[in-house]
């Protein structure tokens, strides 16, 4: 009998060991060797626990998800991708993948690129046309596991977020829409440089219309073309093509770019001004006339 409890007894004490070490204990104490851990969309407290026993992280993988059950964390823990070490036991481990603590990735989208441009960025192959001019430039935090979806989702809910309601009914107060006003921002963020610039550009070009004068925007040709050059050939100046905005009046067919803020609101709030004609230098300065002889004049002293 003896015998008999003392072996029970053998037996609670290596259990609580088991259970101790597998819980508490890091598989290297003291390392400062860190891998990189990723949890994919999907992924629950069973699947995450056999990939962290794959990659050596902890010991036991059912210990995992009784601890994570316990702590009431099974449902908390988020996909992402996540710095562990190896010195990390299993409480820690948990609460850093329920805490959402994950490596950050940033990435940039340039006011004025193109859908083409952001496809080349992200490396996909190509994006929806229909896209263009919606996908507001701006630093994006994203996580590795985000796909191009995910990506263009939070882009499309950035440039939602920034029509704030204000501008949205100054732009009905206008009889304009929203997607006029995003073609004419795309123009205005290719063409000029600064704020000031482009508030008076944008009155210049939606007087064009007013009067029914052809845009004549270069930037709609270079965009047809896919030319990075900004020299204009006579040749493309017939191209037929609804962005053609010498060939045809009024706003091309579609945004050219995908604007920033200052484009939008300098579209939504032209400045008045005596101008008709504007041009940019080499250096990047904008020279505006107001009469065609003054431009000219000006194309050849600057151009």
């Amino acid at each position: 009998m003896k015998y008999f409890i003392t072996l029970i007894v053998a037996v609670i004490l290596l259990s609580v060991f088991f259970v101790y070490q597998g819980i508490y204990y890091p598989i290297e104490p003291g390392s400062d060797e860190t891998v990189m851990f990723l949890v994919k969309k999907g992924e629950g407290a069973k699947e995450i626990s056999i990939n962290l026993k794959e990659q050596g992280l902890i010991r036991y993988s059912s210990l995992f998800r009784i601890y994570a059950l316990i702590e009431d964390k099974a449902e908390e823990l988020k996909a992402g991708e996540y710095e562990l070490s190896f010195s990390m036991n299993v409480p820690e481990i948990v609460n850093k993948l329920a805490s959402g603590d994950r490596i950050k990735k940033m990435i940039t989208i340039i006011e004025g690129w193109t859908v083409k441009d952001i496809a080349n960025y992200l490396e996909v192959e190509e994006l929806d046309s229909d896209l263009e001019g919606y996908l507001f430039p701006d630093t994006y935090e994203i996580s590795p596991e985000d796909g191009i979806e995910e990506i263009i989702e939070k882009m499309l809910d950035n440039f939602n977020e920034k029509m704030s309601l204000e501008l949205i009914e100054e732009i009905a107060s206008q009889e304009k829409t929203i997607h006029e006003i995003v073609i004419m921002a795309s123009l205005i963020e290719k063409e000029v440089r600064t704020f000031e610039d482009k508030k008076i550009v944008s009155g210049i070009l939606w007087k064009r219309i007013e009067v029914n004068m052809p845009l004549q925007v270069d930037a709609t040709i270079t965009y047809i073309t896919g030319r990075k050059s900004t020299e204009i050939l006579q040749e493309e100046l017939k191209i037929d093509s609804p962005y053609n905005t010498y060939k045809y009046k009024g706003l091309p067919f579609g945004p050219i770019c995908n604007p920033g803020m200052e484009s939008i609101l300098a579209a939504i709030y032209p400045e008045t001004s005596e101008y008709w004609f504007y041009l940019s230098t080499p250096e990047g300065e904008t020279i505006f006339s107001k009469t065609l002889k003054e431009h000219s004049e000006a194309r050849a002293k600057y151009l």
